[in-house]
């Protein structure tokens, strides 16, 4: 998908953050962990292997969750505390992604967490950060 048919949530994230210096992305990485949705009772008996993403440092697990209109909202399960970044990460991405279409999911470019993080020196974190959108679009997928 080239970035002018980037849906809106999508767009409104990446220029967001794209004007943001380093210190103001580092400030509002810390203020996103705060955000990240606490993961409901209900995920916490499941299996969690096949929602982990190994590719991650930090122990992930993601979950998928198809609403009856057709939607997907997202939740996961991660320390917080020990990877605020990776928290943030993804309340960012939620806050872009949940209760849209799987489409919506589906168009994250690919270079979607390079730019995102662009200019705060986090690159060893980037092949999690990445596996953890990919789960995010597989999960879309299956939902279609």
């Amino acid at each position: 998908m080239t970035e002018t048919a980037l849906p809106p949530s999508i767009t409104r994230t990446l220029d967001r953050f794209a004007a943001l210096g380093r210190e103001e992305k580092m400030q509002a990485l810390v203020s996103y962990a705060k955000k990240l949705e606490p993961l409901p009772q209900r995920f916490a008996t499941l299996d969690r292997a096949a929602f982990n993403v190994p590719e991650c440092q930090t122990r992930v697990d993601i979950f998928p969750e198809k609403r009856a209109d057709g939607t997907l909202h997202f939740y996961a399960d991660v320390n917080v505390r020990q990877s605020p970044t990776i928290a943030a990460v993804l309340a960012v991405t939620f806050q872009a992604i949940n209760d849209q279409p799987p489409e919506v999911t589906l168009a994250i470019p690919p270079d979607y967490v390079r730019r995102l993080m662009t200019g705060m020196g986090l690159n060893a974190r980037e092949v999690g950060l990445n596996a953890m959108v990919q789960r995010l679009k597989r999960y879309a997928q299956d939902a279609l």
